[in-house]
Order: C-alpha cells, then structure tokens, then sequence
C-alpha cells in the first residue's frame, strides 16, 4: 500500500477503467451517430470545385502536328508561361488543332487568371510569326468541372474539303444531341465563308455620269 502512494492517477481515466459498461455505450452512440450523419450528407454528382485552370483551343485545318506545334502551341506556350502564378501547362498538338490546358496556383481567382491568359493570346496573335490565316479566334475559357466535365473532344480530319469536313460534323453533331447523356454539342473551327466585291471606281464613276445623262 505504501507503494502506490507515490503514483498519480488521472481522475478521466480512473472513471472510465471504473465505468467501462458506459464508456461502451458512449462509444456506441457517437458511432451511430457519425454513421448516421454522413448517411445524411448532401451528395452531388458533379459537385462545385472552383480551380483556376483556363483552356486554350486553337484550331488550324489543314496542317500537321509538327506544323501546328512550330507555328501556334510554341509560340502561345512561351508567352503564357511568363504568366506570374502559372503551376502546369499541358499541351496537346494535332492535326489541325492546339490545345493548351493552364493551370494557376490556388491563390489567383479564375477570373483573373482567364483574363491573363487572354493579355497573352491577344500579345502572341499580334506578332508577325503567328498565322493570320486562323478560321477562327483561338477559343479561351475557365475550365468549370460542375459544367464541363465530363468533356469529349471529337477531332475529324483526313483528305477532304472543308465543306465535306463541315457536312460530316453537323451528321456527328445530330447524332450525338440524339444521346441522353449528351447535353450539349458545339461545332468548332469551321471556316466562315466570305464573299469580296472589288468595284472600279472609274467605271463606277462613269456608269453614274452616264446615268445623270439619261
């Protein structure tokens, strides 16, 4: 006895060694209870996930992928990257199409980190070296996961003309609207046809007079 007047006993611990039967229940009610909250928890499918990545789609028919990498991925690549705040970029050069996905430290909003990127596109399609000759603008947008995932790129090339390229895309593109797990389907990248009329100035000039006359 005269021993164990020297230890130190813990009046928590000395409970529950002595109440073991409640220690048992309590532990039974908050594992129940736990279970029962995360039963109960909200759940979404695509849930909200807020991260600054910015995609970057360029499309150029016509040209291999050596060719589009030289002539629009290199070019924008090395002007994003001076970007302050910049983690990863991944690019993916194909036939007849660039894409450049960024992604920003956790610290820039995506805001800020879309209009960045955009600063920079615009820098790079002012410089002589870029092809001026782009069907369209390169297509620059926040990458949202509750709306855009899950996405599919769906590439057509091969020895045709841009008109039978354009007439196979929209039979795709009916055909897929037709799924239902299919919201929404975009055409990209096609050529907008445009028509230039050159007037002679002189003959105009002179058809009016001849007109005035009459």
């Amino acid at each position: 006895m005269e021993e164990n007047k020297g230890l130190k006993k813990f009046s928590l611990s000395s409970w529950a060694v002595g109440n073991r039967t409640t220690v048992l229940v309590i532990m039974a009610i908050i594992i129940f209870a736990g279970i029962s909250a995360f039963n109960g928890m909200p759940r979404e499918a695509f849930p909200e996930v807020v991260m600054p990545q910015i995609y970057v789609g360029t499309p150029y028919p016509g040209n291999s992928p050596l060719d589009i990498e030289k002539l629009i991925t290199r070019p924008l690549e090395k002007e994003i990257n001076t970007i302050s705040g910049v983690d990863k970029i991944t690019s993916t050069s194909i036939q007849g199409y660039a894409t450049i996905i960024v992604d920003f430290s956790f610290d820039i909003s995506p805001t800020e980190a879309l209009r960045k990127v955009k600063d920079k596109v615009d820098i790079v399609k002012s410089s002589p070296d870029f092809p001026k000759d782009l069907p369209a603008d390169p297509n620059i947008f926040e990458m949202n996961f509750s709306e855009l995932m899950p996405v599919m790129n769906v590439n057509l090339s091969g020895d045709f003309s841009m008109e039978m390229l354009e007439d196979y895309a929209k039979v795709l593109e009916e055909r897929m609207e037709d799924l239902p797990q299919i919201s929404k389907v975009d055409i990209r990248g096609i050529q907008e046809k445009e028509v230039k009329i050159l007037v002679d100035l002189k003959k105009d000039g002179a058809f009016r007079v001849e007109s005035q006359r009459c």
